[in-house]
C-alpha cells in the first residue's frame, strides 16, 4: 500500500450513521467520532470493526415499560463498497472465510478514514459460520469469543492481505480487540528467531489499549479450555503463562495490559481507578470528547459560524462563543427545545410545552446509571414542580438483552410517569439512537446524569450537551471531576465520600439532587434567566472548547501513536 505509517484503530463496535445499526452505545459512538476527527486532523488512520447484519436491536416498549427486542435489518451494499479479497481463520479445526466491506469517512479538507467491516456471511462458509458476525454482544461466551478472534485476528489478516504492512499502531479500543496482539505475536513466531521476551517486547512497542472498564465484572473473560476449543493448536496460545497469567482464563483486559506499550483511561478519574484496579501497570488517562460538528445542532453550527467561523478546525475557539449575546443563545436553544417537544408531541402525545422547565436523561438502561434516581422521593419532586411555573422530563436509553435489572429500572420510570401526573409529564422515548440523541439532547434545558461511582468511565453524553450550550446536573464522576465548575458550566450532586452504607448513599444523592432543582437550578431558570443564560455559555465555552475529539486525538498523537 502506500509507504505512510498508519494507524490501525480496532472497535467492536463504530457509529458512522444514523441508517448504519453498527454500535449499541457510548463505545461505539466514541468510536466514530474518533475516526471523523482523524479524516479532519488528515491522520493516517484505518478503523477496523465487524459488521452486524442484525445490528443491536430495535427496542419497543408496551404500556407497563416491558423492553421487546426485534432484529434491526438493513442492506449493507447501500452503504459500503465490499472488497473482493478473502482471508481465513481457523476456528474449532474450520477454516472460517472472512471478507471485509470498506465505509469512507471524509474529513472537512475531503481526506478519508477508511473503515473496514470484516463479515462472515459468505457461501463458502458453514450455516453456523455464517451467523458469527451477525448480532453485535449476542449469543454465549463461545459465540462473543469467536466474534473477538474475527476482529482480533482476522482484523490483522485482513489489513496485511490489503496491503497495510507499515502500520505503526495497533489501537485497541476496549478488550474485545486484544487477541490482535496474538496475532502480531504469531506474525513474528513465523518470521523470526528469538527469545520470548523480544517478541513481546515487539510486540508491546506496537500496541496502545484503552479500557473502558471500571469495574471486574465488565471485563470479558473466557475459560481457557473454551479458548483451546475456538483456537485450536493457534501457536501463541503456548505462551499463555506469559502473556496472561490468569490461571486457566484468559482475560482479555489482563491480554491488552500485557501487550501494550501505552494503556489509558477515559477521564482522569477513571485512569486513577484503573491504576488502583491494576497496580501492577501504569495507566495513564486520555479524557473522551465527542467530534464537535457531528453534535452541534444546526441552530449552533450557524450560530457558530456567524460568531466563530474556525470552529471547525480550531475546536479550541468555541471559547470565544462567550462573547455570543444572551439573546442570540437563547434563540438558537429555543429551536433546539421546539423541534425537541413537537416530536415527542406528535410522536408520543406528549402534551409538552417549549417554554417549561425540560430535563433529558437517555443512557443505556443499566443498574449503576440509576435511571431512577431521580424518583427516590416522587411526592418531594412533585413538591418542587409545584412550587415553579413547570417541570417536565425526557427520559430514553435500550437495556442489553440479558440485562434483568436495567430492564426492570425502565418499568420502574414508566411506574414514576403515572405517579407524577398530572403534576409533571414524563415520555420515555424508545429505540434510543444516534439521530434521537440529535433532537433529544440539545432539545432541553439540563442534562441530568446520576451514575454510582467509581461506575462511569467517562460519559460523553454531558460534552454533546455542552456543545449545545445546555449544562449538567451530575454525580462527580468520569469526565464531570474535570468539566463541572460548579454554578458557572453546570451543577454537582454531591456524593458522600467512601460512604459504606450503599441506602445511604443512595438517599444522600438523591437529596443532594432534588436540593439543587429546588433552591438552585429551576428558581433561577424561572426568576433569573439571564444568569441561567450564562450558565449555559460558559458549559459552551469552557467544556465544549474542551471536552471534544480534536483534543483528545492530539493527545493520542503526542502520548501513545508519536511518542
Amino acid at each position: 500500500m502506500e509507504r505512510t505509517e498508519v494507524i490501525a484503530y480496532f472497535s467492536m463496535e463504530v457509529a458512522l450513521a444514523p441508517r448504519m445499526p453498527t454500535y449499541s452505545g457510548g463505545l461505539g459512538v466514541l468510536a466514530g467520532d474518533t475516526v471523523r476527527t482523524a479524516a479532519d486532523m488528515q491522520i493516517p488512520m484505518v478503523a477496523v470493526t465487524l459488521l452486524p447484519r442484525k445490528g443491536y436491536f430495535h427496542q419497543q416498549l408496551d404500556p407497563q415499560g416491558r423492553q421487546l427486542e426485534e432484529p434491526e435489518n438493513w442492506h449493507v451494499e447501500d452503504f459500503m463498497q465490499e472488497h473482493s479479497r478473502r482471508v481465513s481463520v481457523r476456528i474449532e479445526g474450520r477454516d472460517v472465510l472472512l471478507r471485509a466491506w470498506k465505509y469512507d469517512v471524509q474529513g472537512i479538507n475531503g481526506f478519508k478514514v477508511p473503515v473496514l467491516f470484516l463479515d462472515t456471511d459468505l457461501p463458502e462458509n458453514g450455516e453456523s459460520d455464517r451467523h458469527l458476525s451477525h448480532y453485535l454482544y449476542g449469543g454465549d461466551s463461545r459465540y462473543r469469543l469467536c466474534q473477538e478472534v474475527l476482529l482480533g485476528v482476522g482484523g490483522v489478516r485482513m489489513l496485511r492481505s490489503l496491503g497495510y504492512n507499515n502500520i505503526k499502531r495497533f489501537h485497541m479500543n476496549e478488550g474485545h480487540a486484544g487477541l490482535l496482539t496474538l496475532e502480531l505475536l504469531d506474525e513474528m513466531l513465523q518470521s523470526k528467531k528469538s527469545s520470548t521476551r523480544s517478541l513481546l517486547n515487539a510486540v508491546k512497542k506496537m500496541c496502545v489499549f484503552t479500557t473502558h472498564t471500571p469495574v471486574a465484572a465488565g471485563q470479558d473473560k473466557f475459560p481457557m479450555e473454551l479458548v483451546r476449543q475456538v483456537l485450536a493448536k493457534y501457536r501463541p496460545l503456548k505462551m499463555h503463562r506469559q502473556i496472561c497469567p490468569d490461571g486457566d482464563i484468559l482475560n482479555m483486559t489482563l491480554l491488552a495490559l500485557n501487550l501494550s506499550h501505552y494503556v489509558n483511561g477515559v477521564s482522569k478519574v477513571h485512569g486513577r481507578t484503573s491504576a488502583k484496579m491494576f497496580d501492577r501497570y501504569v495507566i495513564d488517562s486520555i479524557t473522551n470528547g465527542v467530534h464537535a460538528a457531528t453534535w452541534a445542532s444546526e441552530p449552533f453550527r450557524k450560530l457558530f459560524d456567524r460568531h466563530i467561523p474556525d470552529w471547525h478546525h480550531d475546536n479550541f475557539s468555541l471559547r470565544y462563543a462567550l462573547s455570543v449575546s444572551n439573546d442570540e443563545l437563547w434563540q438558537a436553544h429555543m429551536k433546539c427545545k421546539t423541534r425537541l417537544v413537537e416530536y415527542v408531541n406528535q410522536q408520543f402525545d406528549g402534551r409538552m410545552e417549549p417554554t417549561v422547565f425540560t430535563i433529558g436523561f437517555a443512557r443505556r438502561a443499566t443498574a449503576y446509571k440509576r435511571a431512577n434516581l431521580l424518583f427516590a422521593d416522587v411526592e418531594r419532586l412533585k413538591s418542587i414542580a409545584a412550587g415553579s411555573p413547570g417541570l417536565q422530563l425526557v427520559f430514553a436509553g435500550k437495556a442489553h438483552p440479558k440485562d434483568q435489572q436495567g430492564k426492570r429500572l425502565i418499568r420502574k420510570v414508566f411506574k414514576a410517569a403515572e405517579q407524577l401526573k398530572p403534576a409533571i409529564k414524563l415520555v420515555y422515548v424508545p429505540d434510543y439512537d444516534i439521530e434521537l440523541a440529535k433532537i433529544i439532547i440539545p432539545g432541553v434545558d439540563l442534562w441530568l446524569n446520576t451514575p454510582k461511582p467509581p461506575h462511569e468511565a467517562s460519559g460523553t453524553s454531558g460534552m454533546k450537551a455542552a456543545l449545545n450550550a445546555v449544562p449538567s446536573l451530575s454525580v462527580l464522576d468520569g469526565w464531570w471531576v474535570e468539566g463541572c465548575v460548579e454554578g458557572l458550566t453546570g451543577w454537582a450532586i454531591n456524593h458522600p465520600p467512601d460512604s459504606k452504607d450503599k441506602r445511604r448513599g443512595r438517599v444522600k444523592d438523591a437529596m443532594s439532587l432534588y436540593h439543587k432543582l429546588e433552591n438552585i437550578i429551576v428558581p433561577m431558570f424561572y426568576n433569573d434567566r439571564q444568569k441561567y443564560i450564562q450558565v449555559m455559555l460558559h458549559a459552551l465555552a469552557l467544556n465544549g472548547s474542551f471536552f471534544n475529539t480534536q483534543r483528545m486525538l492530539q493527545e493520542y498523537l503526542r502520548k501513545a501513536y508519536l511518542p
